[in-house]
């Protein structure tokens, strides 16, 4: 076929992330009778990330579906902070890219197009950068964030280094933060999961203003934190980084008229994540779950799911969005510790019920009551979302 010729499809996934290849799953599984293709840019599908969730996180329908690409699942999970130490029982779930890369590739066989760039993108057709043409009836955009002055931004960054210990290093419940480390660029944790007996995810995380990552620096970090964890480290067998979104105010209507007209956006790219953490991977299996149910597959009606979902998920977490602006514009940055410290303190059903995107009346105020962490004319500069709106973006 030469490359004026178009090759036509029902669905054309452009990117290889989670989002895209969550929906990949949720079609090959509800409509195989679509033929979907997947373009990504590089060799593999999801790249280098481990993406985690709490059990409470899900619902059960999707958490089955989900089961299948769990490579560990832990019945708990513990944090440290300078004053506080506590071992919650939620049960902890990750996914690998690994995982996501064979699952998907499976589903979809010579249809995942992988090493394959693009130059444009429009609602119905997908132009590569080798010249050849791909037309859909749904073409959809998961290439990860869009940038936008719209949406006011902090950022959850981090290196993680996956090793193998020269003894057992004896962990075996992840720890989700341990903050009790040097307050560097923000509020600093190390995020440890346990693989096996010899093997760690170890992750150095930073609450930052920016997003700029020092890679070197972080990367001595973890040595460091190993170190003084008694872990000798044998071999890095692999590497990954995340420069997460953490939301702090915006003009989601805004944002969504900047977008192409009628192209849909899912993943971060459609601003679904939960605002505090920065996790996606619930509001993609939830999209995923809607786009594969939908009674009719095309451009229009993903693009109406996923904005529709995008902007009631934006306007009912701006609690959330208002605890970001007080962690990050009314706290010194080496002092943003202080509010987890506290939050960890609650208890573990409102904890759950925060981290899932569903904290009630109650939980907002339980959350807000007692002496704040944060100085009381910095919170309250920060309360209005438009006001912080006006400052624009942080650099």
């Amino acid at each position: 076929m030469s490359p004026a010729s178009p090759i036509r499809a029902d669905v054309v996934l452009v990117g290889g992330g989670l989002a895209n290849g969550l929906i990949a799953l949720r079609l090959k599984a509800l409509r195989p009778d679509l033929k979907v293709i997947m373009v990504e840019r590089e060799a593999t599908i999801g790249g280098q990330h481990t993406w985690c969730h709490f059990a409470s996180d899900v619902e059960p329908g999707i958490s089955g579906w989900l089961r299948p690409l769990i490579v560990h699942r832990w019945d708990g999970y513990d944090v440290r902070f300078p004053a506080h130490r506590r071992s919650l029982t939620t049960a902890y779930m990750a996914i690998t890219s690994e995982r996501l890369h064979a699952a998907v590739s499976a589903a979809l066989g010579a249809d995942a197009w992988l090493g394959v760039g693009v130059s444009d993108i429009t609602d119905k057709r997908v132009k590569l950068a080798d010249g050849r043409t791909l037309e859909g009836k749904a073409v959809i955009d998961g290439r990860g964030p869009r940038k936008s002055r719209q949406l006011v931004l902090g950022w959850q960054k981090f290196i993680g280094q996956e090793v193998v210990t020269a003894a057992p290093h004896g962990l075996t419940r992840p720890i989700v933060m341990d903050a009790t480390v040097d307050q560097l660029d923000g509020y600093r944790f190390l995020y440890v999961l346990p693989f096996g007996p010899d093997r760690l995810l170890i992750e150095d995380t930073r609450y930052a203003d920016g997003p700029a990552l020092d890679r070197p620096a972080l990367r001595a970090d973890i040595a460091a934190y190993a170190a003084a964890q008694g872990w000798s480290i044998k071999a890095v067998v692999r590497e990954e980084e995340g420069i997460l979104p953490i939301a702090l105010a915006g003009d989601i209507d805004a944002y969504w008229r900047e977008a192409k007209p009628g192209l849909p956006e899912v993943g971060l790219r459609a601003a679904l994540f939960q605002p505090t953490t920065g996790y996606s991977l619930p509001d993609a299996a939830r999209l995923a779950e809607t786009i594969a149910g939908l009674p009719r597959i095309d451009s229009a009606s993903v693009r109406a799911a996923a904005e529709s979902r995008s902007r009631v998920c934006w306007k009912h977490r701006a609690f959330y969005r208002l605890l970001n602006r007080m962690l990050f514009r009314a706290c010194a940055p080496d002092q943003r510790f202080k509010v987890l410290e506290r939050f960890y303190r609650l208890p573990q059903p409102l904890i759950q019920r925060f981290y899932a995107g569903r904290a009630s009346l109650a939980d907002k105020a339980r959350i807000l009551i007692g002496k704040p962490p944060v100085p009381i004319g910095a919170a309250m500069a920060v309360m209005s979302e438009k006001s912080v709106r006006t400052m624009g973006v942080k650099a």
